[in-house]
């Protein structure tokens, strides 16, 4: 798939060409797992698989939207902003924040064409944003281009404000900012970014259960974590994000749900930095992939049964690192990250057998850390 892709549906649905082709990554998480929306850190890099946006000017004031994948199509005004529960609210948003800060670009023409998987937790809703943002900047303002993180700040407010997903920057960034070879350290707190070499191979197989973050077990975890830094705070006001609270202080002050929550983020979040050490000395990320599961699963109860099973698959073949979900869980993706033979045996082995158990077949590839968005027409 490539930008003469999403040229062609433009194509086909507007009858021109259109005037910029932009596409974004999705993402998996290595490690740091939701601490982006808490202020902790997070290590995410993009995977080979993009959305394409073909975008062009559109006369009057309404702006359309196609889908290849979705197949619907839809219509909407920027100036009288609504979202509709359709995909398009994220088209939708990404344009209304980019006529917001950059300029009033008018009405326009979206065609979109995509191999991210959409509800899998590969970040498919934020690889849409930030193309979508990416090119509609570029037509708006062409002489001043936006900076990659402020193109994530923008789709992230799409997603948060327009969409109404109480998300983290962690996608957006990680869509916009990523690069090749790289992983990405983000500092949530901050906003700060630095690139980590990272070579390693990772095999990503999407349970094909499907989740979204529009649920209501996302916020309730957004919730507890609200809670819990409230009342860490009426202890230690000068605490800003629950990613900086003490173990200390959480198992004192905090109980049953409140506490469990807030103990895997500040946990998950001092796994970062350990894994980025872990991989400047060359060790293997098994124990702290396999921690990172355990809390997910026990802690903040995000897992399921199919990625348990996966998860179980990979440490027990030889090879492997470890293995743990990626994305917000409750379904979606995990990943395996190990030798590259080692990780064709497991893939084998999860296509055999998943079906059998779980009355479905997954989805699986292996991938590499790849670039971050960019203008490709």
């Amino acid at each position: 798939m490539s930008a003469g892709a999403a040229a062609e549906l433009f194509r086909s649905a507007y009858g021109r060409d259109p005037d910029v082709v932009a596409s974004a990554p999705g993402r998996v998480n290595l490690i740091g797992e939701h601490t982006d929306y808490n202020g902790g850190e997070v290590l995410p890099m993009a995977i080979d698989r993009r959305t394409w946006v073909a975008l062009g000017r559109e006369p009057g004031a309404v702006s359309r939207a196609v889908s290849r994948e979705v197949g619907d199509a839809g219509s909407f005004t920027l100036a009288t902003p609504q979202a509709a529960g359709a995909w398009w609210d994220y088209v939708h948003g990404a344009l209304r924040e980019v006529r917001t800060t950059v300029g009033d670009g008018g009405a326009w023409a979206v065609a979109v064409v995509s191999d991210v998987p959409a509800g899998a937790g590969l970040s498919s809703s934020a690889a849409l944003e930030v193309a979508t943002v990416l090119a509609a900047a570029h037509l708006t303002d062409p002489a001043t281009p936006l900076a990659m993180p402020v193109v994530a700040q923008l789709a992230y407010r799409a997603e948060r404000e327009f969409v109404g997903v109480p998300c983290g920057i962690m996608d957006q960034c990680a869509s916009a900012c990523a690069t090749e070879g790289h992983a990405l350290r983000i500092w949530c707190d901050s906003g700060r970014v630095a690139a980590v070499p990272f070579d390693r191979q990772v095999l990503v197989i999407d349970t094909a259960v499907p989740r979204s973050l529009r649920g209501s077990a996302f916020a309730e975890r957004q919730a507890a974590c609200v809670r819990a830094l409230k009342t860490l705070q009426r202890h230690a006001p000068s605490l800003d994000v629950l990613a900086h609270a003490s173990l200390a202080a959480i198992e004192s002050l905090l109980d049953g749900e409140d506490r469990r929550r807030a103990r895997h983020v500040v946990r998950e979040s001092a796994r970062v930095g350990e894994v980025v050490e872990a991989l400047r000395t060359g060790q293997s990320l098994g124990p702290w992939l396999a921690a990172s599961h355990a809390s997910l699963r026990d802690d903040y109860a995000c897992s399921s049964p199919e990625l348990d099973w996966v998860v179980d698959a990979a440490v027990a073949t030889p090879g492997v690192e470890g293995a743990r979900l990626t994305g917000a869980g409750w379904g979606g993706c995990a990943i395996a990250i190990g030798e590259a033979e080692a990780l064709e045996v497991l893939r084998a082995r999860v296509m055999e057998d998943f079906p059998g158990r779980w009355g479905h077949p997954p989805r699986s590839w292996r991938t590499r850390a790849s670039r971050g968005a960019s203008i490709d027409a």
